[in-house]
């Protein structure tokens, strides 16, 4: 398992998808070290292969093989039982596994692996400012790697796999990897996430962190006195949009439709705004300029003329919501119609006694790392609970 090593020359670690190429770039954004996500020839745990890795050096650098389990060995046996199998990596699942690692709780991680990067969406963000306890603001994957190496460092053990089957029917729960391994917990706490929808262009990806975001709260603090572009009709978007005009000096809507989908009081809110404005029935067909390492402003193609044109912005925000990353739950967890597991109001509690959700994948709401954190703690805190209720 290779290292992946942040210092102040290197501050950033950036996902380019979606061929899984991380990147460590200093600050002028220039790319330094490729590390690339592959398959070891055991065909089971994915590897991170480091290139051109020596000036990167840090002795005290987080370190992604910390209580890496050694999937050679991987099957276990129901009469192994963890007390908690935590499925996803993200801020929820991180900060479960500290609870209950320090509860002495035993947890395997699932972190997940190829094609899917283990940490979660802020994995992919740039500058973090609103996760407490960083004054000057921390890079998206270096929280997560001190996450993981706190959590591993008081117990927690991780698994770099994906899960492929779970079965919640009857106790001691039982999850499959995609590594042919088979593990049993007494409790088990899904933490997998959701995923912004993106508008699949090439440009998009390019100037994800450099512009181009799926988050106002995240990230409209850098847009402060300058033009942004909303994509989207619905509530997200509304939401997105004046939560912006709060900071930028003027916010576009950009949508595909000549009416909006959004609630009556969401459409009122930002049709009574002078700093928003409409472009109706058009689609971003490209976002400017690559070349340049930030947005410069989007190519819009009007769908009922055929025309395109230019339209200069220094952020692109894309709210057309998000995916829970819940498909293998299909069926096994309760879900609301888009997906989402449903837990008691206020809980991490699932349908299933003994299986906590925790974080985005039950959050149709707020969607911020720390409050994912949040839930997390909740979930690893009432799993404990649930065992010595049980005489466990």
């Amino acid at each position: 398992m290779g290292i992946i090593h942040v210092d102040k020359r290197y501050t950033s670690v950036c996902v380019q998808l979606p061929s899984i190429q991380v990147f460590a770039k200093n600050l002028d954004n220039k790319i330094q070290a490729p590390i690339l996500w592959e398959r070891n020839p055991a065909g089971r745990l994915p590897v991170l292969k480091v290139q051109a890795c020596a000036t990167l050096g840090r002795t005290n650098a987080p370190d992604f093989s910390a209580n890496v389990r050694n999937t050679s060995m991987a099957t276990e046996t129901a009469q192994d039982a963890r007390s908690v199998i935590i499925i996803g990596s993200g801020p929820a699942g991180l900060t479960a596994a500290i609870y209950a690692a320090r509860a002495n709780l035993r947890p395997l991680v699932i972190e997940g692996g190829a094609p899917n990067l283990p940490g979660g969406q802020l994995m992919i963000t740039s500058d973090v400012e609103n996760f407490p306890g960083f004054a000057e603001g921390i890079m998206g994957p270096e929280l997560m790697m001190r996450m993981r190496e706190q959590a591993a460092r008081v117990g927690a053990e991780f698994l770099t796999e994906n899960v492929t089957e779970v079965d919640f029917s009857q106790r001691p729960f039982h999850v499959k990897t995609d590594g042919d391994g088979e593990y049993w917990g007494k409790t088990a706490i899904v933490t997998t996430g959701a995923s912004a929808k993106w508008l699949g262009l090439p440009s998009e990806t390019a100037l994800y962190g450099k512009g181009v975001s799926a988050c106002a709260t995240c990230d409209g603090f850098f847009f402060r006195g300058k033009e942004v572009v909303v994509v989207g009709g619905g509530d997200t978007a509304l939401e997105e949009t004046n939560y912006l005009a709060r900071m930028a000096s003027k916010v576009t809507i950009v949508h595909r439709r000549d009416t909006l989908r959004a609630s009556h009081i969401m459409q009122k809110r930002a049709q009574e705004n002078d700093k928003v404005h409409f472009v109706w029935n058009s689609a971003i067909k490209a976002i400017h300029d690559p070349e340049a390492g930030k947005v410069t402003g989007v190519t819009l193609h009007n769908l009922k003329s055929g025309e395109e044109s230019f339209y200069p912005t220094d952020g692109v925000f894309i709210a057309i919501g998000h995916t829970p990353n819940t498909g293998i739950f299909q069926g096994k967890l309760a879900m609301d119609e888009q997906g989402y597991i449903v837990t008691e109001p206020g809980r991490p509690l699932t349908n299933i006694p003994g299986v906590f959700a925790a974080g985005d994948v039950q959050d149709t709401v707020y969607k911020q790392a720390v409050t994912a954190a949040g839930s997390g703690c909740e979930a690893a805190m009432d799993a404990e609970r649930f065992l010595e209720e049980e005489g466990q």
